[in-house]
């Protein structure tokens, strides 16, 4: 859905419902934030007590304005919210804001009344913001109407929790940052994440879209409107939870044990090329790393330090977050040592060798000499460069043209700068990064915000997929179903049998050939239960497999013929449907101990054939599908097939909530799927 929220951000009048004169009151920060915005537009304070608010007249009903209120802020207890909507939708209002809490966070009862509300006001042609929210600013309009005043920037945030929403532009004031907008999502209601975030689109004051999101309702849209952002240059941060809530299927199959409302958020930040961040605080950090003015084009990284220590320590956690510290060539070294104190090293870490306080040149001088260079795609200079600005007004004014020249320098070159110093906030740094060079108090956070803008043109968006539409929906009760539906979807099984007693076994195995495998159906844990038996090389043992079985339940057996599992390796590839998302495919590092290793990537189904390879590349255990120890290279591209058919299977069938193949037997000529798990969304049956 896309909707004109110009009505929102930049209204021609607005109304605060509630206005106030107690200062301790939702209604009196509101009315104060509207009358900063009186020059932009006309503002009216409502108080069904009339008199005066603020030293302006109060009038008594919306009904009583002198003109239509296109934006009305609802400041109302939950009982007179929905009569205080239908008077501001009576009133003409196109935009409302529901500061209102007590409705949709309260359980079924209040979502019901949300909805009813939100149908009104779609009819009517308006949009809603909330209810439960702290409020919207939009710096190039003048439009303040929350809790707290917000100083204007080039960040835009969209935020679920209101509290969170003021601790982050607390973090953005201490580093001189500030917004372009800002739109308190509360309950979601009306306005999703999705539409708020795709409306910043071909909004030119933002440059970098921030988000905290707990819920995100259509989540694929979500996912498409940031894609949007990023491929129009907007980098999109987003702050969640769920790192810790792991499927509610996961003692039902190794897919839904690997397969948390984390991960699957990490599916649709990798489809749509979002950052996807753990604190309020890195949120921050990162923010200002992509406002800056150049970034990198690669990971190769110089220290440049005034101290042996801090480049010591900063080498240290730069390497540890994936950065690259090439040597600096003889040539280049050459022309660096020139300006720096005799035996001072130069090799990378640079160290002036305590000289910048006699020479604070030598910071302009040899930042730029290895910037022109072009042999790194970034200098991080750390230590005590801000610090000068200490001793005397002199060197307040040298280090503060200094830094510019710095900036200059990155400017001119097209790479890199960062600056970490003990004296972040000095007069030296904060211009510094009003020329767009970030600057942190923390190596750790100068060295990570680095890398992860370093590594953005290696994730560059995957897509958000399509849905194909929906197949028939047909019961899938049991191992043998299973196998059977992910066989009609291209993926290979070894050959087998149906069989209900020892002779028809007998048989099956004969035309099989030995060695074979037996599985009991109708268990939910075969191989726990007993209920498998591997590598039967003749007819005894096939009669004591099958005489072993007998105590288990059973529902038939499967013969099938072994594979040859010496010769390959054994992948897990699964798909979850995840509430917000959708089907999300899955591909690991398999068999027994596919938990206890965690190596799987994710992404949203379905996925091609290309994508799937990318996938299985991808996992840290990737290496031993290339052949290692003499042993030949296995059919990855076989292995990636088998991945997307399966996830255009779980695309196409709504009906179910997970399927699994694990393990996925890659060999040197193929892959062949060793068994099959599909589980009911409907009834939460497990076919196995």
């Amino acid at each position: 859905m896309s909707r004109d929220l110009r009505p929102l951000f930049d209204p021609r009048s607005v109304a605060i419902l509630g206005a106030s004169n107690d200062p301790a009151k939702w209604g009196h920060r509101l009315a104060l934030g509207a009358l900063r915005g009186e020059g932009s537009r006309a503002v009216y304070l409502v108080n069904r007590n009339g008199g005066e608010i603020l030293d302006r007249p109060a009038y008594p009903s919306l009904a009583d304005l002198p003109e239509t209120p296109e934006l009305v802020v609802l400041s109302v207890p939950a009982e007179g919210f929905e009569e205080a909507v239908e008077a501001s939708l009576a009133a003409g209002a196109k935009a409302l804001v529901g500061i209102t809490t007590g409705l949709g966070e309260t359980g079924h009862e209040g979502r019901a009344r949300e909805a009813a509300i939100v149908e009104r006001v779609r009819t009517a042609g308006a949009v809603l913001l909330g209810p439960n929210c702290l409020g919207i600013f939009d710096a190039a309009t003048r439009l303040d109407l929350g809790w707290s005043e917000l100083r204007g920037g080039s960040i835009a945030l969209v935020s679920q929790s209101g509290n969170l929403a003021l601790e982050l532009a607390l973090l953005a004031e201490d580093y001189g940052l500030g917004f372009s907008r800002f739109a308190s999502l509360g309950n979601q209601a009306d306005l999703e994440a999705g539409e708020l975030v795709r409306s910043l689109v071909d909004h030119d004051p933002t440059r970098v879209i921030a988000l905290y999101c707990e819920d995100f309702r259509d989540g694929r849209d979500f996912a498409r409107a940031a894609q949007e952002a990023v491929e129009a240059g907007k980098p999109v941060i987003l702050l969640t939870v769920g790192a810790g809530e792991v499927s509610a299927h996961a003692a039902r199959s190794h897919t839904g044990a690997l397969v948390s409302s984390a991960t699957a958020v990490e599916a649709a930040c990798r489809a749509a090329g979002m950052q996807r961040v753990r604190s309020p605080r890195e949120l921050i950090d990162l923010a200002q790393a992509q406002l800056a003015r150049v970034k990198p084009r690669g990971r190769r990284v110089v220290i440049v330090g005034d101290g042996g220590g801090h480049g010591i320590v900063a080498s240290d956690v730069a390497s540890a977050e994936g950065l690259e510290l090439p040597a600096l060539s003889a040539e280049l070294q050459g022309r660096i040592a020139p300006h720096l104190p005799d035996a001072a090293p130069t090799r990378n870490p640079v160290d002036f060798a305590g000289a910048g306080e006699q020479f604070l040149t030598i910071f302009e001088d040899v930042t730029r000499i290895i910037l022109d260079s072009g042999e790194v795609d970034a200098a991080l200079v750390t230590g005590y460069f801000g610090g000068y600005s200490e001793f005397s007004d002199e060197f307040q004014a040298q280090e503060t043209e200094v830094a510019l020249g710095m900036a200059r320098a990155a400017a001119e070159s097209g790479r890199a700068l960062v600056v970490q110093s003990m004296y972040p906030n000095s007069p030296s740094l904060v211009a510094l990064r009003e020329a767009g060079v970030p600057v942190y108090r923390e190596i750790e956070a100068a060295a990570w915000s680095l890398a992860r803008v370093a590594g953005q043109a290696e994730r560059s968006p995957r897509g958000v997929p399509e849905l194909p539409p929906p197949g028939p929906e047909e019961p899938v009760s049991g191992y043998w179903e299973a196998r059977e539906l992910l066989g009609t979807a291209g993926i290979l099984f070894p050959p087998a049998r149906r069989v209900t007693d020892l002779e028809e076994a007998r048989t099956a195995a004969s035309e099989l050939g030995y060695p074979v495998v037996v599985k009991a159906l109708g268990l939910l844990h075969k191989s726990d239960a007993g209920g498998v038996a591997l590598g039967i090389e003749d007819v005894p043992g096939l009669e004591a497999s099958l005489a072993n079985m007998a105590t288990l339940s059973v529902e038939g057996y499967s013969v099938e013929r072994m594979a040859p599992v010496a010769e390959g390796a054994e992948l897990i590839a699964g798909a979850i449907r995840d509430p917000r998302f959708g089907p999300i495919v899955l591909v690991g590092i398999g068999g027994i101990y596919a938990e206890l290793l965690d190596d799987t990537a994710v992404a949203l189904a379905p996925v091609d054939r290309a994508q799937a390879e990318g996938l299985i590349r991808s996992l840290r255990g990737a290496a031993i599908l290339e052949g290692t120890r003499g042993r030949p290279a296995l059919d990855v591209a076989a292995a990636a097939e088998a991945v997307a058919a399966l996830s255009v299977l779980a695309a196409t069938r709504p009906d179910l909530a997970e399927l699994e193949i694990n393990p996925l037997l890659v060999t040197p000529t193929g892959a062949l799927a060793l068994d099959a798990r599909a589980l009911s969304g409907e009834n939460g049956t497990d076919a196995r």
